[in-house]
């Protein structure tokens, strides 16, 4: 397969998540609603500028479309952008929490089964196929998380719940479209900030006097959610959903590989043996995409 541009700026978007831990992992001195809460409010700050300021057209040319719309359908979108931001507020605060007060390792195995998840929930909720191998995928995926359950139940939950959020979130934006993906996921964010400013002045603790806080805020909200979200709007553009799902793995197994190599975290058989399970299913699990390109590759 060619090196498209599009599918550099996947590639590159992956890669750039799969390093998240290490920008994350020195504030776990810092409550996580802390680092939730500032955040946040930086970058509804930040794409608040860019869609108002530097994307004006882009913002006329939706207002115009969300006139034009059906009242139905007006409040149809108005739910899935406000829902979506109540759920991805909602992934962030448990991704963080299950990161520094958990472990890498569970953070990371919430974001190998989510892709899995997804479909599954997208097939009870959207009414999408799903063909035999995949099925057989997530009944590994399963036998997986009940090792992962016997050696530690609470890390499965909170991997589960992650893996959760976010997987309901991908599916209810699938029925969100017609509109600048970017400008929708603006709209989100502020509304997530609007919805945490009330609980800041009772929940957060004391503002951090430490400028290194706010510098590594300022990486997770540019490096780490804004510039890797952009360029996944920009692959989508010419990159299938196929290629998109392989490529989403890259970021929980780089954390799962600094969590051993770089932070040293303590792994046992068990673990390491649901987590080749895990391997193995989303081997299984995009078997059609996978070995159609190597017979492509043969007949070529």
């Amino acid at each position: 397969m060619k090196l498209s541009k599009y599918y550099f700026a996947a590639l590159v978007s992956f890669v750039m998540w799969g390093f998240f831990s290490l920008a994350l992992k020195p504030l776990h001195i810092y409550p996580s609603l802390d680092i939730l809460f500032y955040r946040v409010f930086f970058c509804a700050a930040i794409m608040a500028f860019v869609s108002f300021f530097l994307r004006r057209g882009v913002l006329k040319d939706s207002i115009q479309l969300f006139k034009s719309l059906p009242a139905g359908k007006k409040q149809q979108t108005a739910l899935l952008i406000l829902g979506g931001g109540v759920l991805l507020t909602a992934n962030w605060f448990f991704f963080i929490y299950v990161m520094n007060h958990i472990s890498i390792k569970a953070a990371s195995f919430a974001y190998l089964v989510c892709p899995i998840m997804t479909t599954v929930i997208a097939f009870f909720v959207l009414d999408e196929k799903m063909g035999k191998w995949q099925w057989i995928a997530v009944s590994i995926s399963i036998m997986s998380c009940l090792l992962l359950s016997y050696d530690s139940i609470a890390d499965i939950g909170y991997s589960l719940i992650v893996a959760v959020s976010y997987a309901l979130y991908l599916v209810s934006q699938r029925k969100n479209h017609g509109f600048d993906r970017f400008l929708v996921l603006t709209l989100q964010i502020i509304f997530s900030a609007l919805l945490l400013l009330p609980f800041f002045p009772a929940y957060s603790g004391p503002v951090p006097a430490e400028a290194s806080f706010y510098g590594y805020i300022l990486v997770i909200a540019v490096v780490f959610t804004i510039i890797p979200l952009y360029l996944n709007l920009y692959a989508l553009q010419g990159v299938t959903s196929s290629v998109m799902g392989i490529l989403l793995y890259i970021n929980p197994l780089m954390n799962f590989g600094l969590a051993l190599v770089y932070f040293h975290e303590h792994i046992n058989n068990v673990q390491l043996t649901a987590y080749s399970l895990i391997l193995f299913s989303i081997i299984v699990f995009n078997e059609r995409v996978l070995f159609r390109r190597r017979r492509e590759a043969i007949v070529q």
